[in-house]
């Protein structure tokens, strides 16, 4: 088994809404301390086992940061976290209950496969280094 880094994204990576939103974490982290890996790989499917999570639903959005996983909208707000000072507005919308920012999510992720076609991320060879499997 692989060392786990700090901070990991969990993606569905044959989702292109979900690829271009990874593109877009790539491209916005500014600490570039942020792992990714596809939920369907076999180092995720190690790492949700060895921490008695249950298996990982492909519809939602993991982030993975001091020991704990976050989900849907908690996960979202904790990579905003990593993004430049003038994005941090984004963190507004915190102001809605966890239960209605979630519906938000569950909405958008049930449209997510006609909201983008396929996409792949094309990491340079630096940001390659970033992801898991």
């Amino acid at each position: 088994m692989v060392d786990v880094p700090e901070n990991i994204v969990f993606y569905d990576g044959d989702c292109g809404f979900c690829n271009r939103s990874v593109n877009y974490v790539l491209k916005h982290d500014k600490t570039k301390s942020i792992h990714y890996a596809s939920l369907q790989s076999e180092i995720t499917k190690q790492i949700f086992l060895r921490n008695g999570w249950p298996e990982a639903d492909l519809s939602t959005f993991y982030f993975y940061q001091n020991g704990e996983l976050y989900e849907k909208s908690r996960a979202a707000f904790k990579v905003v976290a990593f993004f430049p000072w003038y994005m941090q507005w984004l963190h507004i919308f915190r102001i809605f209950p966890v239960a209605f920012r979630d519906w938000i999510y569950d909405q958008i992720a049930k449209r997510r496969r006609r909201i983008s076609k396929g996409y792949c991320v094309m990491p340079s060879p630096e940001e390659r280094k970033l992801f898991l499997g």
